[in-house]
């Protein structure tokens, strides 16, 4: 299948494109990954996601974490999910069935991993012809990148043009980061998201910073989201935190998608400087110099 990108030649009209079977690219394909597990990636994609569809914006979710899928649960469509990922990729299923409308977002749509087989058994071409694809359909086409640094997030991270890192203020979440940037390389311009921010404790000394964390990573910050009860309360409800109107959480995702769309907002932050920086510093060597 031939993608026609933007900078390809364009045709005359959508119904012409459509009918020679191209696919002209628009929407902008964002990976959301860390390296590390348990950081908050797959929440933060979730309702970033739904922050940018409140926004009217048209949303497709991608769970590329194959045999371990998480963002229909987050979403409450788990029950909702006849198709997945690889049944598109293998032509079993259409994109168009495969894609599940949200109960709250009508912009909104999720493309679920298959949750019995392998992340290998994803051809990277047709996962990156698949992103195309959306991307025609789309404005936004945020990827969950799995855990880890192999063959899952290759995958996610070769289909996307953008990068979203997620971080929580720990020494091993900072350098697992530390790696995906160097591993993403120069095709991306990546920004940061620090997560799981508990105000008290950086104040105490007992967190890190987010001066600390950018400190070593050296990235634009997207912003910052505090760890509250009513983050994993929402999860577990299915029903994204950013649905919400009376949560300073909900409202940092708000303002995160926001500066996702362009707009001059400042990044939402929650937290005093700390005082860790000297302590983990060493851990980096001259990889904190970029």
């Amino acid at each position: 299948m031939h993608v026609l990108r933007q900078e390809d030649h364009q045709l005359d009209s959508q119904p012409a494109q459509e009918q020679l079977g191209l696919h002209p690219v628009s929407g902008r394909a964002i990976v959301f990954t860390s390296g590390k597990g348990g950081v908050g990636k797959t929440t933060t994609a979730a309702n970033v996601g739904t922050a940018l569809a409140r926004r009217g914006s048209r949303v497709a979710l991608v769970d590329a974490d194959v045999g371990l899928r998480n963002l229909d649960i987050l979403l409450g469509l788990e029950s909702r999910v006849q198709y997945h990922l690889l049944d598109v990729l293998e032509e079993k299923a259409t994109l168009e069935d495969a894609l599940v409308p949200d109960k709250h977002s009508p912009s909104l749509r999720l493309l679920a991993a298959a949750q019995t087989r392998e992340k290998e058994e994803v051809d990277p071409e047709k996962m990156r012809l698949l992103v195309d694809r959306l991307r025609a359909k789309f404005d936004y086409v945020l990827i969950d990148s799995p855990a880890g640094i192999e063959h899952g997030f290759r995958n996610a991270v070769g289909a996307a043009d953008e990068a979203i890192l997620v971080c929580t203020p720990e020494v091993s979440a900072v350098r697992d980061v530390d790696r995906v940037i160097g591993l993403l390389g120069n095709r991306f311009s990546p920004q940061l998201i620090v997560n799981r921010v508990r105000p008290q404790l950086v104040k105490k000394g007992k967190m890190l910073s987010v001066d600390d964390v950018n400190a070593i990573l050296r990235l634009p910050l997207l912003g910052v989201i505090a760890d509250e009860p009513e983050i994993v309360v929402s999860t577990n409800r299915g029903e994204p935190l950013a649905l919400r109107t009376n949560s300073s959480v909900a409202s940092a995702y708000h303002a995160i998608a926001a500066r996702i769309a362009g707009d001059d907002v400042p990044a939402p932050t929650v937290e005093l400087k700390g005082t860790l920086f000297g302590r983990i510093g060493a851990l980096f060597g001259s990889r904190g110099k970029r």
